[in-house]
């Protein structure tokens, strides 16, 4: 007998498939296509178990609609810009593209041996300048049709290394690499309008009935639709009055000072003449531009002496303080602060001895407030305290809207709707990024290159010489040879810009370059009208909000600009967001390392000794940490590549498939892959004996060949379903229970060969080098990969028989097979007729016999 070596049969197998070319995505209209899409990996150089889960699942989707009879498209690439490649330049020396190319090398190594069902063909990184040549092109047509634009924005800036950060990029108030305060600088920034599609953006997320509610609420929320009330408060001094946007402006009665951003016009216009307002803002700059940062850091704020008049009484002055949690790019850069009914503006109040004045009290408690804001429910009814515009009794929802028509009535204010998304500023004053095509004239101004000159390629060098990264700023502003040109528009001396584009911008429209990778301009629109949308798209839970919502703005400004279909406005129609692949930590319980820090070992470097985990090599107690993200800082990363060497690729498929359910996390575990090798095993083992049984035996169909068959159709039912659904793991609990039926079946080899390659199909999108070789091994036509998915009989079912356990005194006893239409008396006949049954009843006539059609057998003595 043979044994299933995957070491010999996988290799053998992917060859095959190259050879066939049965990956490669073909347009044929004669056929419907299927479009399934993970997101891409960045090259960080090695892939790791998540990727083997993320990838596996589409590869499981892709299989599976192929052999259903669809014209596939499963296309990989890299998202290959960003700062990692920098660093990486940096602490070692050498380029960030030598440094890409190299880790794209090396882990496109690590996945072909997946067997993925891959059209590599299409393959790009978003480094290629053939790739950022025609991102440059679309956003000179952005450009054109407005959808782009330039403007002065307050940005985080790293004085050590010269450079613009993003919000997660700012820790504690210090850049993420070099530790120096964090400064806000107005910087001119290139910015795309997506808060022009805010409302569209919004509504449309009730179409997408196949995205997990969990992601369409997040990108709901960060959208952020609210209506409220915009007005202006007159200044006592006679300056420009402060306008403010307020979502309660029912709590007006409340407002005890006005709060205005360090970056107001206000605040500036201050500071130039007031030394203390001047070094206060400049403290406040020194923080990030984060709502997130802004809620954690101390609450500070400076009266600057201005004092506005409230609007429903001229002689109610409130006082203009400068707060540090207040941005200038929320609203309006102004809010008047209710500390009764807001714990934020309560604690600032509390901290200045400022007034605190209730609007409305609990129908049930009504006490005044002391140091808890009272902050009810928008629908819960409270009492209010001035009666302002006619309220009494009242919910939060309803008092908002009768105060904005009572202002509107007074002629002082008007409701407005508002949304919390900003435009998307794109500048980043990086080297590895896609240079932004436009240039710089004394003479025109600001003038788009021309489409013939891109793409406009990132220089390899300064002068000849390798850049050094180790100089802070960005390598484009002081490669003169590179930043000066000639003007597009009047051929005079000129200067590129030296920003680059935001790397989310690469991963916003990669989608729609897979359906025509090489085309000369940015998508074929034949291409695209057959391929788009993504009809399925997997990915982490981590890219929820911004990837998703740009790509989402991407692909309707690609359908204005003229390459996209009407259709793709929507670019994906199914989402799916996998759980984490997780592993225990293992920390070492009796030492650390010289600097007072845990040491971690790999999985590899301990063992169970006599129900002790140890460190295998010194004998050290190891603390388990039990199911964490898998984490190269924490040592509790399992290689891809020492699991496939060590059990093969369909073992690490189908445990990361089996072991839960797919929108969950997983843990691996080595009892876990081992178990999954032994049942695969043993799949190829009864493959072998079905070929190795006796052509005459079991002639003629047998009540064990119907049963048999009448247990493949239902695997095929439950299969389908189970991956149809994306319930991967329900489906091979069905290919489990499958396996030992047949195990066990005493039908004759023709049935059983039927049903070996039946399970070969249905395995095959999980465990696809086993199955092929399982399906040659039988005498299969072709590739099982391209044989048609089977369909289930539904004749076959439709159980006849159904099988009742009998229970005696509320214990099992036996189990009865019997048609469905037995009559009650009969089954009771036969119930008690049973050997097991008779032994217990002992010559007792039973007291009752309850017969649940269908269910049970109860026998009570």
């Amino acid at each position: 007998m043979s044994r299933y070596t995957a070491a010999d049969i996988e290799a053998k197998w992917q060859q095959a498939w190259d050879e066939a070319g049965i990956f490669t995505a073909k347009r044929d209209e004669s056929r419907p296509k299927y479009y399934v899409l993970e997101m891409f990996p960045y090259p960080s150089g090695r892939i790791h178990m998540g990727h083997v889960r993320n990838y596996t699942m589409g590869d499981v989707v892709s299989r599976y609609k192929s052999s259903c009879g669809f014209s596939v498209l499963h296309p990989m690439g890299w998202d290959a810009f960003g700062m990692p490649a920098e660093n990486a330049a940096m602490a070692q020396g050498g380029h960030p593209g030598t440094w890409t190319y190299d880790n794209i090398k090396t882990m496109k190594g690590q996945m072909k041996p997946l067997g993925l069902s891959i059209d590599w063909s299409r393959e790009f990184a978003t480094c290629d300048p053939e790739y950022y040549g025609q991102q440059q092109a679309m956003f000179l047509d952005f450009m054109d049709k407005g959808l782009v634009y330039r403007k002065n924005a307050t940005v985080n800036w790293d004085p050590v290394d010269m450079t613009v950060l993003a919000n997660e990029q700012v820790i504690d108030g210090c850049g993420w690499r070099s530790g120096a305060p964090v400064e806000r600088r107005d910087l001119t920034q290139w910015f795309f309008k997506i808060s022009d599609y805010s409302g569209e953006l919004l509504d449309a997320l009730d179409g997408l009935e196949n995205w997990p509610e969990k992601v369409r609420t997040m990108q709901a929320n960060w959208i952020g639709k609210s209506k409220g009330l915009q007005f202006a408060f007159e200044r006592t001094d006679g300056g420009a009055p402060i306008e403010v946007y307020t979502t309660r402006p029912d709590t007006l009665m409340g407002a005890s000072f006005v709060g205005i951003s360090p970056d107001h016009p206000l605040a500036k216009e201050l500071e130039a003449k007031n030394a203390d307002i001047a070094a206060f803002n400049a403290e406040c700059r020194r923080m990030g531009t984060s709502a997130a940062e802004m809620e954690k850091a101390e609450k500070k704020g400076l009266d600057t002496g201005v004092c506005v008049k409230h609007p429903l009484d001229p002689n109610w002055e409130l006082p203009i303080w400068i707060a540090n949690f207040i941005l200038m790019d929320y609203g309006t850069g102004a809010v008047f602060a209710c500390p009764a009914h807001d714990q934020r503006d309560l604690d600032f109040a509390r901290k200045y001895d400022l007034p605190v004045r209730d609007t409305f009290v609990a129908l049930d408690d009504p006490k005044p407030v002391e140091n808890t804001a009272f902050v009810p429910m928008k629908s819960e009814k409270v009492k209010w305290l001035d009666h302002f515009a006619g309220l009494d009794e009242a919910t939060g929802d309803d008092a908002v809207a009768a105060t904005i028509s009572f202002v509107e009535a007074a002629g002082w204010g008007k409701g407005v709707e508002q949304f919390r998304l900003r435009d998307w500023g794109l500048s980043r004053q990086r080297y590895w990024g896609c240079p932004i095509p436009v240039v710089h004239c004394d003479d025109c101004g600001v003038v788009p290159e021309k489409k013939e000159n891109l793409p406009i390629k990132l220089p390899f060098d300064e002068g000849g010489k390798p850049i050094d990264f180790s100089i802070p700023g960005n390598p484009l502003d002081r490669n003169p040879e590179w930043r000066n040109c000639a003007c597009p528009s009047c051929g005079k001396p000129a200067q590129r810009e030296t920003d680059t584009m935001d790397t989310f911008v690469d991963s916003s429209w990669y989608y729609a370059r897979f359906t025509s990778p090489g085309a000369a301009t940015p998508t074929d629109l034949a291409e695209a009208e057959y391929w788009m949308n993504v009809d399925q798209y997997i990915g982490g839970i981590e890219h929820a909000i911004l990837h998703l919502l740009y790509s989402r703005f991407f692909a309707r400004a690609m359908n204005i600009t003229g390459h996209l279909p009407d259709k793709a406005t929507e670019p994906f129609n199914a989402l799916f967001t996998q759980g984490m692949v997780t592993h225990a930590i293992y920390k070492n319980a009796e030492r650390t390392d010289e600097h007072g820090r845990a040491i971690y070992h790999y999985p590899e470097e301990v063992e169970d000794r006599d129900g002790v985990m140890i460190v295998t090599a010194t004998g050290e107690k190891v603390t388990v940490i039990p199911s964490a993200k898998m984490s190269k800082s924490k040592n509790n990363v399992v290689d891809p590549v020492n699991i496939i060497n060590a059990f093969g690729a369909d073992t690490a498929r189908w445990f990361v498939l089996s072991d839960s359910p797919p929108e969950r996390d997983v843990e691996w575990t080595a009892s876990g892959a081992e178990a999954a090798h032994k049942h695969l095993s043993r799949v190829w083992m009864l493959c072998d004996r079905i070929g190795e049984m006796d052509d005459t035996a079991g002639q003629g169909p047998t009540q064990a060949d119907d049963e048999l068959l009448r247990e493949m159709h239902k695997a095929i039912h439950d299969v389908t379903m189970g991956i149809e659904s994306f319930g991967f793991n329900a489906a091979i609990a069905k290919l489990y229970g499958f396996t030992n039926t047949l195990a066990k079946s005493k039908a004759g080899k023709a049935a059983k060969r039927q049903a070996i390659m039946t399970l070969a199909q249905l395995m095959s999108p999980m465990t696809p080098h086993l199955a092929e070789d399982i399906w040659a091994h039988q005498g299969g036509e072709g590739l099982v990969a391209q044989a048609p998915w089977p369909k289930a009989d539904e004749a076959m079912l439709v159980d006849d028989t159904v099988t009742l356990p009998i229970q005696v005194n509320g214990k099992r006893r036996a189990e009865i097979s019997v048609p469905k239409d037995m009559d009650k008396a009969e089954v009771e006949k036969l119930a008690l007729s049973q050997e097991a049954v008779l032994k217990v009843l002992d010559g007792n006539t039973p007291k009752k016999v309850i017969v649940v059609p269908g269910r049970i057998v109860n026998v009570v003595v």
